[in-house]
């Protein structure tokens, strides 16, 4: 059951790994099958070095595990929240990454500040607020996903497909799995080059709107000529 989209999450975990993305086991990949109404998801805890398609736990949309010997990834209520409320996404990635995790636990947007991050997003990358000591008791990877909703009021996440979760790290998603970890990628350099530029110029003001807009527009939306048809 569901072999194929078992085999495209191993794999998009994987490539997560290669890209140098996650320390241990700090990271996880999930994909959506929207027609079957399943979720295929990393196990908690394995090791990169031990990961194999038929590892992976298919779960229904409550989060059971349909098929797999396996617990899933302790975030896994993060990723079904997020499906719950994003219906043109079907890949997650939650990582660690360095840069990007210093924004988060700094509880700092990363600014747009040039052109090279206004190719992915069209602003900075949002920030959500820090979970409650009575959501955190309540069921704190469920809430997590529900302050990323809940940020994203008003947004919409195929224009940014990414997040800060304050004190915690970033939350990407995608068209599949392997498209949120690209977008992982992305994030991360992100992060690395506005770090690198408010150290060399704290003053640095945001790459002015009419320059952003030609960069996002020039690859997403209906006037996008940037690559090949």
């Amino acid at each position: 059951m569901l072999d194929e989209l078992k085999q495209r999450v191993c794999e998009a975990n994987l490539e997560l790994h290669r890209a140098g993305l996650v320390t241990l086991t700090w990271g996880n990949v999930s994909g959506r099958d929207p027609e079957r109404h399943r979720v295929v998801i990393k196990p908690s805890g394995l090791s990169y070095a031990d990961l194999r398609p038929h590892h992976m736990v298919v779960l229904d949309p409550e989060g059971a595990t349909v098929e797999g010997d396996l617990r899933p990834s302790s975030d896994t209520p993060t990723h079904l929240a997020l499906y719950r409320a994003f219906e043109g996404i079907g890949g997650i990635t939650h990582t660690h990454s360095v840069y990007a995790t210093m924004f988060a636990q700094a509880c700092r947007e990363i600014p747009c500040l040039g052109t090279t991050h206004a190719d992915l997003f069209p602003g900075p990358v949002p920030l959500t607020r820090a979970v409650t000591q009575a959501e955190v008791e309540a069921g704190y990877e469920i809430n997590t996903g529900r302050v990323i909703v809940e940020r994203f009021h008003g947004l919409d996440p195929v224009e940014r497909p990414g997040v800060l979760v304050a004190h915690h790290g970033p939350f990407t998603w995608g068209s599949d799995a392997m498209a949120s970890v690209r977008n992982a990628v992305a994030l991360e350099a992100l992060a690395k080059i506005a770090f690198g530029t408010l150290a060399l110029n704290p003053d640095i003001h945001p790459l002015p709107a009419h320059i952003l807009n030609k960069h996002y527009t020039r690859k997403h939306g209906p006037g996008a000529y940037y690559g090949q048809p």
